[in-house]
């Protein structure tokens, strides 16, 4: 049968104009040969000269080494997910005694397993024989292949009890300011490490901005409802106090970065400090606020970009909203769609050893 006629006929592309890769400098690959590595900051180089997953895992070492190079950065983490029930705790210690962290953004459910872990009591591992009415009725708390004691929550409530006591001496406290109390308690009453202990020993603020969607809040509601019915001093929680907080540090810094894992609220409340300081600049008339943007980000998380969500979203979409450099303008970031318990510590590990630290 005659082909339909084309009236733009395309000649085929000659032998000799196809490109090679290098006239147009694109960067080249290199197979990796998992023999030669030394070390896990050489692994994560090699990987870095790879492709998909692995290649990000490399770049993720490399903007992490950067930012924490970059003497001039005030350095943000954000932490989602039940990382301290899945035994990263120390991990994120690591990071605060090391100096990679200048300021933390958590989720209170993960500041609260934290707080059962670094006083000594443990997690265990789900046995799948049990179903979730016989965890329940036996005091243990799912997740996912995990189990939180409900006794230790009760033992936590207990530890945090003299603090909460401390903080009806004063007219309102943030979650930061709670956190310090507490972790000023646990430095002085419990051995061992810990994020909290870590985190007071090095100055580094702890926020959580859903404090109340936490055991920490339950904590706190609680105390409130004994005290008010026994009529003694009630605790007065101000949330604006760690914005105030963290806005006026973010403002302070020449350079900010951020390291995320996971999304969520940690991420959005700690990102948002670049709107917040537009918006101000705006509506005040110039009397406050100003320029606020990170020039460097790390996320290790699987959330996919086509839900919509914080979790997901990317470096470049958040360009839009003015909370990053353009990539065009010196921004440096780097993006890792891994369970952070596989992704992260290899990341820390390597940045350790290229810092010579470990």
């Amino acid at each position: 049968m005659p082909q339909p006629h084309d009236p733009h006929p395309r000649a085929p592309r000659p032998s000799d104009q196809l490109a090679d890769g290098w006239g147009h400098k694109f960067q080249p690959l290199e197979p990796l040969d998992v023999t030669q590595p030394r070390s896990f900051a050489e692994m994560l180089a090699a990987m870095s000269r790879t492709a998909f997953g692995g290649r990000n895992v490399g770049e993720a070492a490399d903007v992490l080494y950067e930012m924490v190079r970059d003497p001039k950065c005030l350095v943000v983490a954000t932490f989602s997910g039940a990382m301290t029930i899945a035994k990263m705790g120390l991990l994120i210690a690591e990071m605060i005694d090391q100096g990679m962290l200048h300021a933390m953004v958590s989720t209170g459910a993960l500041m609260c397993h934290g707080l059962v872990e670094q006083t000594g009591h443990t997690h265990f591992r789900y046995d799948p024989s049990w179903d979730d009415d016989k965890l329940y009725e036996a005091g243990y708390c799912r997740v996912y292949d995990t189990l939180e004691l409900e006794a230790n929550l009760d033992e936590a409530d207990r530890i945090i009890h003299p603090v909460l006591e401390e903080l009806t001496k004063v007219d309102a406290f943030g979650s930061h300011e709670f956190n310090a109390k507490l972790g000023e308690h646990l430095v002085r009453h419990y051995e061992g490490r810990g994020i909290l202990q870590s985190a007071h020993r090095k100055g580094v603020p702890v926020y959580v901005p859903s404090f109340t969607d936490s055991e920490l809040g339950i904590d706190v509601f609680t105390y409130n409802a004994v005290a008010a019915a026994d009529h003694k001093p009630l605790l007065r929680f101000d949330a604006l106090r760690d914005m105030q907080h963290y806005y006026d540090r973010c403002l302070a810094a020449e350079r900010l970065g951020i390291f995320t894992i996971g999304g969520g609220v940690p991420r959005n409340w700690a990102q948002q400090v670049g709107p917040l300081a537009e918006l101000m600049h705006r509506r005040s008339g110039g009397r406050f606020g100003g320029l606020i943007r990170f020039h460097y980000g790390v996320r290790i998380c699987p959330e996919p970009t086509h839900w919509g969500g914080l979790s997901g979203c990317t470096y470049s979409e958040g360009v839009s909203w003015g909370k990053f450099v353009p990539p065009a303008e010196g921004g440096r970031y780097a993006e890792v769609y891994c369970d952070a318990t596989i992704a992260w510590p290899l990341v820390v590990r390597a940045v350790l050893e290229r810092l010579g630290r470990v």
